[in-house]
């Protein structure tokens, strides 16, 4: 961990390997949405591409002050023990496997953690939760991901005894663009946000100094990084 306040935490960003075109190019490539770099970095911290990779957890995590995990495709129902819903499609094995360990180690020091959307999924898995696979049909509507491509407005209601809750108060209208929810909370976790449908919409381990999980996407509102700066300055503490 960075011990000199004054320095630029290092905060690590888990990506996808895709077959991605550019140019005269077609070939797999780390990839990740130019907004979560960009909200990393207005809140003062440099952010640095974790894409799935044989190495030592361990090793990379000490070169790393915060743990972001983005958002992404459907986790592998296997790894909470449920068969595939018909809508559960696209999934990322070796990036479900990677995050695991990223998170599992990460936990293990107590390094902050923001997990986004996807993120927030493979927390609560990790943590013994299960996933709702297709929320619709929990709901009865789209009201989550209005559309392909677009990310939609949700009123969402958090505890303000608990982050982010704490931080944003007690109502916010964030960008959502989420088919799978929180079902079954894992071990520790809190909720802490809670859609008008009542989905729950953050989640927060009360007993580590910062490990936040968010469905929505904050990184979409890139003139609000208040929930991002909180995140750096988390990870500027000395371990």
């Amino acid at each position: 961990m960075v011990s000199n306040a004054s320095e630029a935490p290092i905060i690590g960003i888990s990506t996808y390997l895709e077959e991605t075109s550019w140019g005269d190019w077609s070939r797999r490539a780390a990839l990740l949405p130019e907004n979560y770099l960009t909200a990393v970095t207005k809140a003062g911290a440099i952010p640095v591409l974790l894409p799935p990779m044989d190495v030592d957890v361990a090793a990379v995590l000490r070169r790393l002050d915060g743990l972001l995990l983005a958002g992404g495709a459907d986790l592998t129902p296997e790894s909470y023990g449920a068969e595939a819903h018909p809508k559960t499609i696209g999934v990322r094995p070796d990036r479900d496997r990677w995050e695991h360990r990223l998170l599992e180690a990460a936990l293990s020091v107590d390094m902050p953690v923001l997990a986004v959307c996807r993120g927030a999924q493979l927390l609560n898995v990790a943590c013994g939760g299960t996933l709702h696979q297709h929320l619709p049909d929990v709901v009865g509507n789209d009201t989550h991901r209005i559309s392909p491509g677009v990310f939609g407005p949700v009123p969402v209601r958090l505890d303000e005894q608990q982050m982010p809750g704490s931080l944003l108060g007690p109502r916010v209208k964030v960008r959502c663009y989420h088919h799978q929810s929180l079902d079954a909370l894992g071990s520790g976790l809190v909720a802490s946000g809670w859609a008008e449908d009542g989905t729950i919409e953050a989640v927060v381990l009360p007993d580590r100094e910062f490990v936040v999980g968010v469905q929505w996407h904050p990184e979409e509102t890139l003139d609000d990084v208040r929930l991002f700066a909180a995140f750096t300055e988390a990870a500027r503490r000395p371990s």
